[in-house]
């Protein structure tokens, strides 16, 4: 069967020397000439080993033949790279920050309510509750707030708009499904370009964060319920997804997608993921994919 290995780097730092692309060619079986996708930053290497191979440990191979290298390592079958379903958690994936930290910041909880947030996306304690002891320090704070953090503290990560943009315009259907809240994921969803959202509710009263959030909570059973309904609904076999994510909530979404993504992840959810993202930004997406920098796009 024939595969590619995609090597990647940030495009603010291009870390991809010819001694890196020689490295990876000399572990890879039957290597191809590479094929670049971004000059320093990006290069598809296809190959073809005598038997079936197990992506994950050739990948690992590359990682061991780069040394400390600032390169990612995706590798994967040829076919069905280009996907048509894209699912992206939020927080700390499509935008730098946690949200709920920020809020907790105005009431000077930011310290306490971001151990909490750690400890949940690294899978020590379950989602749900936490989420619920988190939101109920926020009780009291006006809603008003919500756009004052939009304005002042939330970046989307570089990469995001490309990715997007990019996957749509070659006919991917794009949505962003949160652990976090429609107050923002409605924003960030409109400013990247995604086709839908779905997060929590945060519960207002007379323009007052109540303390809570509208059940069912909205975690890791209903991300992956969201990519299995969004993909039968578009009539689509599991190849042809993708999904990224960071946290211990994304795990189960990950491990359904055709291709899942653990970008700049807790420890366990890297060790899981079918591709890890360490040192790129979102753009690699698109490149382990085979689009080449001349073919992307913005919404």
């Amino acid at each position: 069967m024939a595969y590619v290995a995609t090597l990647i780097s940030n495009p603010s730092a291009p870390a991809l020397t010819y001694e890196a692309i020689h490295a990876a060619l000399a572990v890879l079986p039957q290597a191809q000439d590479p094929v670049v996708l971004e000059d320093g930053v990006a290069v598809d290497i296809h190959f073809a080993p005598e038997l079936a191979a197990d992506a994950g440990a050739l990948a690992d191979a590359v990682r061991g033949a780069l040394g400390d290298a600032p390169i990612d390592v995706v590798v994967q079958l040829e076919t069905g790279r280009r996907k048509r379903l894209f699912l992206a958690d939020m927080d700390s994936t499509m935008i730098g920050q946690e949200c709920i930290d920020e809020l907790a910041d105005l009431v000077g909880l930011k310290a306490h309510v971001s151990a909490i947030t750690e400890r949940a996306m690294r899978g020590e304690i379950a989602f749900e509750p936490a989420l619920r002891e988190r939101v109920a320090l926020l009780r009291g704070l006006s809603a008003s707030v919500v756009g004052d953090v939009l304005r002042e503290r939330i970046t989307l990560t570089p990469g995001g708009p490309e990715l997007v943009g990019t996957m749509k315009a070659n006919g991917a259907y794009a949505a962003l499904v949160s652990g976090g809240f429609t107050l923002f994921t409605q924003e960030i969803a409109a400013r990247i370009g995604f086709d839908e959202n779905r997060a929590n509710e945060l519960l207002v009263e007379d323009g007052t964060l109540l303390g809570a959030v509208a059940e069912p909570i909205l975690g890791r059973d209903a991300k992956l319920a969201t990519l299995v309904e969004l993909r039968d609904r578009l009539h689509l076999a599991p190849s042809e997804t993708m999904a990224v994510g960071d946290g211990a909530n994304d795990l189960a979404m990950l491990g359904e997608a055709g291709l899942g993504v653990a970008y700049h992840a807790k420890p366990a959810v890297a060790a899981a993921a079918h591709a890890r993202i360490d040192h790129g930004d979102l753009t690699a997406l698109l490149y382990m994919q085979g689009y080449s920098r001349s073919e992307f796009r913005t919404a």
